[in-house]
């Protein structure tokens, strides 16, 4: 494993995953020593079996292991795609009073401006708050794939709002349905500022992540929520899209769909650790992390609290990842980057609309074809 040392070459810790360590091994370290076996005690002059009861795992846990075993069966990647300003930045994790949300990381910037709606039965306006949690996450991703998959930013879907959720892995019962409607419709209404610095210069988007579609969901005779048959991408953000996602394993991404996040830890791992330089990781300090993805969290004890588990599952359902902690003077100061492999290397192959041969740069996620 990793040991904690502050210069120099580091080989890992107990963030860390050497992916060449057995399986059972690697579950012990990141789940903690769970045997089961039989203990007896003494009663008397007769030895009494008495049987231990394992502990339970979780369902997080369950979905973790079974994700992280998956994965490394080395079995034909599932490829899900987030833009990447949205790995290095992110929306909100719990409800907020703001109507913006603004965030920088490095060269990156994310605005995110909280939209209004006209409502069909009143004729009246309404706001939206800014959309949160794992939810307009997922639908982001979804929507991501499915627009690249056809190299087209209109988006067919099911004709049920229950299809489409669970075609997401995402619970189905009646009020997980309506929180996913009104995670989408406030995601829909807002409007998206992305901003990338590149050679001295501003690269900018303005834009709606959705561009149109029927944002009060209109109900059958049996009074189904229903989708509309098409979701179209705000033009801006497609094209912004095609030279700017990064590929993400969908394993990794359903196993963590619990947890808004994680799901933000595991992109920003996925597009930066293949990018450091070998023999040169890159120190993080808890200060810089928090600001990244603890924004809505006081005191930077109660951040790192929550954000050691949590990158724990992450490197679970990314097994080829080096994350050291970067330790001095016997205090924990942040974590330490190492070149790692992506954990998606394919590229999903390309459908172009019909009479057009527009294909995706690959680059720099190598090409392969099975």
């Amino acid at each position: 494993m990793v040991t904690k040392t502050p210069r120099g070459p580091i080989e890992g810790d107990r963030f860390g995953y050497d992916p060449k360590a057995k399986q059972a091994a690697a579950m012990r370290d990141l789940f903690g020593e769970m045997e089961q076996k039989a203990q007896t005690k003494t009663d008397g002059p007769e030895k009494v079996a008495k049987v231990v009861k394992s502990p339970k795992f979780s369902r997080t846990n369950k979905r973790l292991i079974s994700a992280h075993c998956e994965i490394m069966d080395n079995g034909r990647e599932p490829i899900t795609y987030q833009h990447t300003v949205l790995c290095q930045t992110g929306l909100p994790y719990k409800p907020v009073k703001e109507r913006v949300l603004e965030q920088e990381q490095g060269a990156v910037s994310l605005s995110v401006e909280a939209g209004r709606a006209k409502n069909p039965e009143t004729g009246k306006w309404v706001d939206l708050p800014l959309p949160h949690g794992e939810r307009p996450r997922l639908i982001l991703m979804h929507l991501n794939t499915e627009a690249l998959r056809t190299n087209s930013p209109v988006v067919e879907v099911e004709g049920s709002m229950t299809a489409f959720a669970r075609r997401l892995g995402m619970d189905t019962s009646g009020p997980s349905l309506r929180t996913l409607k009104d995670q989408l419709g406030r995601l829909s209404a807002a409007l998206v500022r992305m901003a990338v610095v590149e050679n001295g210069r501003s690269v900018q988007v303005n834009t709606q992540i959705v561009g149109a579609f029927d944002l009060w969901f209109p109900k059958s005779e049996y009074q189904r929520v229903l989708w509309p048959s098409v979701i179209r991408l705000g033009q801006d953000y497609f094209n912004s899209l095609i030279t700017n996602a990064v590929p993400l394993d969908e394993r990794a991404i359903a196993a963590l769909s619990g947890t808004s996040l994680g799901l933000d830890v595991y992109a920003w791992l996925s597009q930066r650790l293949h990018r450091i330089e070998k023999r040169k990781p890159q120190r993080i300090t808890w200060e810089s992390l928090k600001s990244q993805f603890g924004g809505q969290y006081g005191r930077i004890e109660d951040f790192r609290k929550r954000f050691k588990p949590v990158l724990k599952q992450v490197l679970t359902v990314y097994p080829g990842s080096t994350v050291g902690e970067w330790v001095e003077d016997g205090r924990s100061v942040g974590l330490v980057l190492h070149h790692s492999a992506p954990p998606v290397t394919k590229r999903m192959v390309l459908l172009p609309r019909q009479g057009d041969g527009v294909t995706i740069d690959a680059t720099p996620i190598r090409v392969a074809i099975d």
